[in-house]
């Protein structure tokens, strides 16, 4: 185990990347905690000794020049023979990576709040002339205020110094799936690459996945140069429509349409915030699940599959008597009944009665052209009714929309079986065969 680096005492290692260690130690001068980014040089290696020292350079002299609350300051630079340190500010807290999942997400205020506060750092950086071209959920760290320090600003190009030449691209800088279009072209950069990948992460915080998801780079660096990212509020209805415009324009391709700095981006986050709560809907979210677990409708949900359930969906408390669906009405959302009952009538004749762990709606959603609703579904007491909008489930996972038709084929079998018996009873008596087995001919046909 190291015991020093310099006059710095090491505590514990915090991770490792690609080139370097990072460490927590104390400074037993300041005594204060400090972060180091411990770079070796490797000697059988001479190129790459040369970049990483050139980098590690570069590092030091732009991150020195970036003095914001919102990214990691660095106290000190040491280069020596066979390595080379980087004395930062400790931040006590986690990546943002932790809240990327579809089962971890934040509240959307809190959100707003972290994205809010990296686009006035970001908006900072490029008045010191720099560019980090490495945005992403793994460089952003996060306090328990919820303050969020930006780091690994030493990848990002000097534009004071470096205008117009992008050189260290071939050291691999950026991550695929949060690069704008200009950075997997290989085009030269400006400030504007940054605002692109922090809303690609704003997507990706509010809804639990990318705006362009693939199977391999070529199809992932073709989606993000040529498709649009669908609606964040499609992906999840809870979200206030005034988002959607934000990251449409954080993602435009053209960068003329593309936010200008910043300042522009936060101001627009700020007129949205104001329509989101303030309360932290973890215990609630929690309790929504808790519940959804015992519907019987989702018996065979995975636990990840069923929080993505509740991201694209809408809880609804109903009172009794609330038509949830009218016939002749056209959409195609449907429902699955959580607590409570529900009558469904069709030209003012009663169906049948349906109670917890039942769905309605569903055969507007099935049908491939028709959304007409050809029943009316009214509540018969309060009750619990999670809307599925049918649009995010069509954006949602391979795994949650199998599942999904999977239980929905079984319960539409299901309905049509008990019809049959009721037909079966109003009925005439059937013709009765002979008791050996059919042997020729057209085999027989059975009804459902």
């Amino acid at each position: 185990m190291l015991q020093k680096i310099g006059r710095y005492e090491v505590i514990r290692s915090l991770g490792k990347g690609a080139t370097a260690v990072v460490y927590l130690a104390r400074d037993p001068r300041l005594e204060r905690q400090v972060a180091i980014k411990l770079i070796r040089f490797d000697e059988d290696n001479a190129a790459m000794s040369r970049r990483l020292r050139k980098l590690f350079q570069t590092e030091d002299s732009i991150a020195r020049r970036l003095n914001h609350p919102n990214i990691v300051k660095i106290f000190d630079a040491v280069i020596e023979p066979d390595q080379a340190y980087l004395v930062m500010e400790y931040v006590d807290g986690v990546a943002l990576d932790q809240f990327c999942k579809i089962n971890r997400l934040l509240p959307m205020h809190r959100v707003i709040g972290i994205i809010f506060k990296c686009c006035l750092a970001l908006d900072h950086a490029l008045h010191q002339g720099v560019v980090h071209r490495d945005i992403k959920p793994a460089n952003i760290l996060i306090d328990a205020n919820d303050n969020p320090k930006i780091t690994d600003f030493g990848l990002g190009l000097n534009l004071l110094k470096d205008m117009g030449r992008d050189s260290t691209f071939v050291m691999g800088v950026g991550s695929p799936a949060y690069m704008s279009p200009e950075q997997v072209k290989n085009y030269p950069l400006n400030h504007k690459t940054d605002l692109y990948s922090l809303g690609v992460l704003l997507f990706q915080l509010l809804t639990g996945r990318l705006p362009f998801r693939a199977n391999n780079p070529a199809t992932l660096v073709y989606k993000i140069v040529n498709m649009d990212a669908p609606s964040v509020c499609a992906l999840n209805p809870n979200l206030p429509p005034g988002l959607d415009p934000i990251i449409r324009k954080a993602l435009e391709k053209d960068l003329y349409s593309r936010y200008r700095n910043g300042a522009e981006f936060a101001k627009d986050l700020s007129a949205v915030r104001y329509q989101m709560q303030e309360e932290d809907q973890t215990q609630q979210d929690l309790a929504h699940f808790d519940r959804l677990r015992k519907v019987d409708f989702f018996a065979e949900f995975e636990d990840i599959e069923l929080w993505e359930v509740l991201r694209i969906s809408v809880w609804r408390e109903v009172s009794e008597k609330v038509t949830l669906i009218r016939e002749g009405d056209t959409h195609r959302k449907f429902g699955i009944i959580v607590d409570g009952f529900v009558e469904v009538s069709a030209s003012g004749r009663v169906i049948c009665r349906l109670g917890p762990g039942e769905v309605v709606g569903e055969m507007a959603f099935l049908h491939p052209t028709d959304d007409r609703r050809q029943a009316t579904v009214v509540t018969l007491e309060a009750t619990r009714f999670l809307e599925v909008n049918s649009s995010a489930l069509g954006l949602s996972s391979d795994e949650v929309r199998e599942r999904f038709n999977k239980v929905l084929l079984v319960k539409l079998l299901g309905r049509l079986r008990e019809a049959n018996k009721v037909l079966a009873k109003l009925g005439q008596t059937a013709v009765q065969g002979s008791a050996s087995s059919y042997a020729g001919g057209s085999p027989p046909l059975e009804l459902l």
